[in-house]
């Protein structure tokens, strides 16, 4: 580690010299996160003007190669690179399920030219992706989609829906699952597909949610013309790509257990905040058992995180890892809401004006019952980590 210290330095100082002030103090709105794409509206020059310093330096995707659009770090300089970023405050640059979710699948299972293609764009914030998995009679038993994409030649023509497709409207591209052969078992006539969300017969539909906010769409496809270069891995065998990618959405998922330093404040922090301290503590006794409980769940999930993000760093799959974090993630994030609801009383029921910050704790709290449902139910976790972790029988 002492050989690296000349990079930290020059690291912290670039950092310092680059990061606009208003990209060191903390996200505490949507319009904080930047998503980057076509189609985003940025808050301010500084934010984009950070996406622009970052992704020119290779830093949105640090330990990518230099040739996707990465800077080639190692673990031990990415590590440093968070260590500084973080004594400084600064926000992430790019927020991405390119990034997130699909980059992983394409560099295990992508061709060269595809890479070169799509992962720069990614890198550089040009083009943000959505997902297109679930479908309305496919949630928890994805395989059983039915959205077809039939063989013409020189293209793939696509017909279908998909459901729950995460700011649909506001993506450039998808990665989608397709049912190339409608006679094969149904795990193995399914396709990976990459294709542009202006094509003709590409349409969306916001979904409304109980919180009042539609970041879900369902998307339709009408007689879509994808070419066939758009096809990832070989035909039919999507689902293998398509279980991998889950993996890594289930790890990012998890993370909306995790109070971190930007969007959330620790709860206990809150509660100090709104109902202040007696001789240094909480007056209420149940109350502050209850955060003490949730504290201790939180800190080993948070260091459960922090090991699978390592071993996955050194080149591990996070496997049947991804089901027990996701789970935990989901339910720790609810167990959150829950307690912000409980600190604040009847000022957490206000559903707008600024006096109850347009309804922000009663809004989270609604938005959260969803965490045990996306990315897969709860249910369906155990399920996995029973199987897959546990060894027990399961019933066929």
């Amino acid at each position: 580690m002492e050989q690296l210290e000349p990079f930290r330095e020059d690291t912290r100082s670039w950092l310092e010299e680059n990061c606009p002030a208003g990209m060191r103090t903390p996200m505490t709105r949507d319009d904080d996160v930047c998503w980057g794409g076509r189609k985003f509206s940025y808050q301010s020059n500084e934010q984009k003007l950070w996406l622009d310093r970052m992704a020119a330096k290779g830093w949105t995707v640090p330990q990518w190669p230099k040739e996707y659009g990465g800077a080639g770090l190692s673990r031990s300089e990415n590590k440093m690179l968070q260590q500084e970023m973080s004594r400084l405050g600064c926000r992430a640059p790019l927020t991405s399920f390119g990034i997130m979710m699909l980059a992983p699948a394409m560099m295990k299972y992508a061709n060269e030219a595809q890479k070169r293609e799509h992962l720069p764009k990614i890198a550089r914030g040009e083009i943000r992706w959505c997902q297109g998995y679930s479908e309305p009679g496919a949630g928890s038993d994805l395989a059983s989609l039915q959205t077809s994409a039939v063989d013409k030649g020189d293209h793939y023509l696509v017909n279908g829906s998909k459901i729950w497709t995460s700011y649909a409207d506001l993506a450039d591209w998808i990665f989608c699952l397709v049912r190339t052969n409608p006679k094969a078992p149904k795990r193995d006539g399914i396709s990976f597909l990459l294709f542009d969300m202006t094509s003709e017969g590409v349409s969306t539909a916001p979904i409304q949610l109980l919180s009042g906010a539609s970041p879900f769409c369902q998307t339709f496809f009408d007689d879509v013309k994808v070419p066939k270069e758009n096809l990832v891995s070989e035909l039919n065998k999507g689902w293998t790509v398509a279980k991998h990618l889950l993996q890594h959405e289930r790890n990012m998922a998890a993370a909306m257990g995790r109070s971190g330093s930007g969007k959330k404040k620790p709860i206990e922090q809150v509660a100090l905040e709104t109902l202040g301290e007696v001789d240094g503590k909480l007056a209420d006794a149940v109350l502050r058992q209850k955060l003490a409980r949730f504290h201790i769940r939180e800190q080993a999930f948070t260091l459960t995180m922090q090991r699978v993000g390592d071993e996955m760093k050194a080149g591990a799959d996070p496997g049947p890892a991804s089901s027990v974090l996701k789970y935990c993630g989901s339910e720790t994030n609810k167990e959150r809401q829950e307690l912000n609801l409980a600190i604040r009383g009847m000022d957490s029921l206000g559903w707008e004006g600024e006096v109850f910050d347009e309804g922000r704790v009663a809004r989270s709290w609604l938005r959260s019952k969803a965490n045990s449902i996306e990315g897969g139910t709860s249910e369906i976790q155990l399920n996995i980590i029973a199987k897959r972790v546990l060894g027990l029988p399961m019933n066929s």
